[in-house]
C-alpha cells in the first residue's frame, strides 16, 4: 500500500449537507461544521478580535497592573493571565446515567478552562426555568451542581434567574461562565501542535452521548452506559507537573465533546496546519458503546464525551505525562492513539485495523442533538 505521507488528500472530503443561509436548524449547534461556518459567517464579522481567532474552548487574558501616582513612581508589572469561558447546557433529559444537567454545567465550564492549563476558580450560573418546573426537580439539579463545584474545587459567585412561559425552555437551561489562572510558564493552545508530538487520549470515547441516547429510551435494548461527566482540571494539574526537555512539553489540550474525539482532532489539525494520524486499534470503546454504535449506525469518534481530553505532547514527555495521567482517578484509562505529523497540514487521518488509511473528516451535521 502507498504510504499515506505520499497521498493527495488535499482535495478529498465527506460530502456535507446542503447550506442552511436562511434559518437555524438544529445542525448548527452540532459542534462541527455547520456549527463552524456559523461562526464564521454569522458572529465573527461582528465579533472579531484576537481572543475569538485563537478558536480556543476558553480566552486567554493578559492584564497589567499599575502601581504610583506620578511619572517617576508609576511601575507596570504583569499579573497571571486569566482563563475565561463561558457555555450554555440544554440537555434532554435533565437526568441520565451517570449524571444531570447541573454536574453537566459545572464540569463542561471547569473543563474548558483547564483546557488552557488554567486552574479554574470561579463560576457564574444563569438559570433559564420553565414555569411548571417541580421545585425537587430544581432542588436535585441545584444540589447536583455544588457537590461538582465541591469536587472541582471551584465557588460560584454570581448567578441569574429567569422564568418563560409553559412550554418554552423543556423544564430547565443553565448558562455558566468560568474563570481561572493560567500558571507563568504554560503556553498551551489548539494552534501550539508540533510535528513529532505525541496524541494522547485520557480514556474510553462515546460514553455521554450514548448514556444520554440511552436515558431517552432510544436505544431499544438494555445497556450499562454511565456517561463520564468529570471535572478534569485535577488530571491537567497532575499532567501539568511533568517536566521535560520542552519549557511546557504538554502544547494542546482539548475536551472532545460536542462532535466527538474526530472533530476535535480536525480542530486542532487546522489551526496548528499539522497532519495527525491516529490508530485506530488503539483507540478505546466501551464494548457497550461500541454495540450500540454498531445498531445505530454511529461512529463513536463522532459521538460528545464530557469527561475526557486530548493532550498533544512533546515526544520526550509522552510515556511520563501518560504515567502521571494513569496515576489519577479520571486518566487511569489513558493511552497514546497516535502523532503529529507534516504531510497534509489540516488533515486528520487513521490507520484502520485492517491495515489501511482513511481520513477521518469533521463531523458535517447534527448526529445527537441535545447531549449537552
Amino acid at each position: 500500500m502507498e504510504n499515506e505521507s505520499s497521498i493527495d488528500l488535499q482535495g478529498l472530503a465527506c460530502p456535507v449537507p446542503l447550506p442552511h443561509t436562511k434559518q437555524v436548524v438544529m445542525g448548527h449547534g452540532s459542534g462541527g461544521r455547520m456549527t463552524h461556518d456559523l461562526i464564521q459567517k454569522v458572529f465573527l464579522p461582528h465579533f472579531s478580535n484576537p481572543s475569538l481567532l485563537a478558536g480556543n474552548d476558553a480566552a486567554a487574558l493578559n492584564f497589567q497592573a499599575v502601581t504610583g501616582t506620578s511619572p517617576n513612581e508609576i511601575e507596570t508589572r504583569k499579573i497571571p493571565q486569566i482563563a475565561v469561558s463561558t457555555d450554555s447546557h440544554v440537555v434532554w433529559p435533565l437526568f441520565f446515567p451517570g449524571g444531570d444537567i447541573g454536574r453537566l454545567a459545572v464540569c463542561g465550564t471547569v473543563n474548558d478552562v483547564a483546557m488552557l492549563g488554567a486552574t479554574p476558580l470561579y463560576l457564574t450560573a444563569a438559570f433559564i426555568l420553565e414555569e411548571g418546573l417541580p421545585m425537587e426537580t430544581l432542588e436535585q439539579v441545584v444540589h447536583s451542581m455544588g457537590m461538582a463545584a465541591e469536587e472541582a474545587g471551584v465557588h460560584l459567585i454570581a448567578g441569574d434567574t429567569k422564568v418563560v412561559q409553559r412550554g418554552k425552555a423543556d423544564g430547565l437551561y443553565i448558562n455558566t461562565a468560568g474563570i481561572g489562572i493560567i500558571p507563568a510558564g504554560i503556553m498551551i493552545g489548539g494552534a501550539r501542535a508540533t510535528p513529532g508530538d505525541v496524541v494522547i487520549l485520557s480514556g474510553p470515547v462515546g460514553d455521554h452521548g450514548i448514556a444520554v441516547l440511552s436515558a431517552r429510551g432510544e436505544l431499544g435494548f438494555e445497556a450499562e452506559i454511565i456517561s463520564d461527566i468529570s471535572p478534569l482540571n485535577h488530571l491537567v494539574k497532575s499532567m501539568l507537573a511533568v517536566s521535560g526537555e520542552d519549557a511546557s512539553p504538554i502544547h494542546t489540550l482539548r475536551d472532545p465533546t460536542r462532535g466527538g474525539l474526530a472533530t476535535t482532532l480536525n480542530e486542532i489539525a487546522r489551526q496548528s496546519q499539522v497532519n495527525i494520524l491516529i490508530y485506530e486499534e488503539k483507540i478505546p470503546v466501551r464494548p457497550a458503546v461500541r454495540a450500540a454504535c454498531e445498531m445505530l449506525g454511529f461512529d463513536p469518534l463522532y459521538v460528545a464525551n464530557e469527561g475526557k481530553l486530548v493532550a498533544i505532547v512533546s515526544p520526550q514527555a509522552a510515556e511520563a505525562t501518560l504515567d502521571v495521567m494513569r496515576r489519577t482517578h479520571y486518566g487511569e484509562e489513558a493511552v497514546i492513539i497516535g502523532e503529529v505529523r507534516e504531510a497534509t497540514a489540516g488533515r486528520v487521518l487513521m490507520k484502520t485495523a485492517i491495515g489501511g488509511t482513511r481520513i477521518v473528516d469533521i463531523l458535517a451535521g447534527e448526529m445527537l442533538p441535545r447531549i449537552c
